[in-house]
């Protein structure tokens, strides 16, 4: 097996920085860990693709969607994606899982700590603030499912987690 390259080890000296435990995945440049958010806990996935000095951090959720709310969940997928400045939502549908991916591709070998430790927050808080909505509209009544809308949903702001160290008693996301 190969050495670690340096970008691989700038990737797991910030999760180490940040006080995260993540396991390697064997025979890959891929980091995983879990973190318990406010709504639900997120898989982190963090790889690198060495030749393109490139990180791509990905949160997963597995949900519980009904195949009937299909087309309003991929309208509040598509709307939260054209609000976003960087990343995106995507479903997995072999494993029921919301994804969030985020890349960055760096100009040296040894990548920036703090852009890594915002690619991973990023992660971690779109798929925590998108999972509300996603709950909402899997619970929601199938005959009040027609008076559903997906852009109002969006605007509610009463779901949302609270964004960590806005308040003293706030807390970061915590690692598990």
């Amino acid at each position: 097996m190969r050495p670690p390259s340096r970008q691989f080890e700038s990737v797991l000296n910030a999760f180490g920085d940040a006080g995260w435990h993540a396991e390697p995945i064997e025979g890959k440049e891929v980091l995983q860990c879990m973190f318990d958010a406010y709504h639900t806990r997120v898989h982190v996935l963090a790889q690198v693709f060495t030749q393109m000095n490139t990180l791509v951090v990905v949160g997963e959720s597995r949900i519980e969607m009904n195949e009937d709310r299909y087309d309003l969940f991929f309208e509040l997928l598509m709307r939260a994606n054209k609000a976003l400045t960087i990343g995106s939502f995507e479903f997995d549908f072999d494993r029921s899982t919301l994804v969030f991916k985020v890349s960055n591709i760096f100009d040296r070998e040894l990548f920036d700590k703090d852009a890594i430790s915002s690619m991973v927050h990023a992660s971690v808080a779109e798929i925590d603030r998108l999972v509300p909505y996603v709950n909402i509209l899997a619970t929601t009544a199938q005959d009040l499912l027609e008076d559903l809308s997906i852009p109002r949903l969006l605007l509610r702001q009463d779901v949302l987690p609270p964004v960590p160290g806005q308040n003293d008693e706030d807390e970061e996301y915590s690692p598990i």
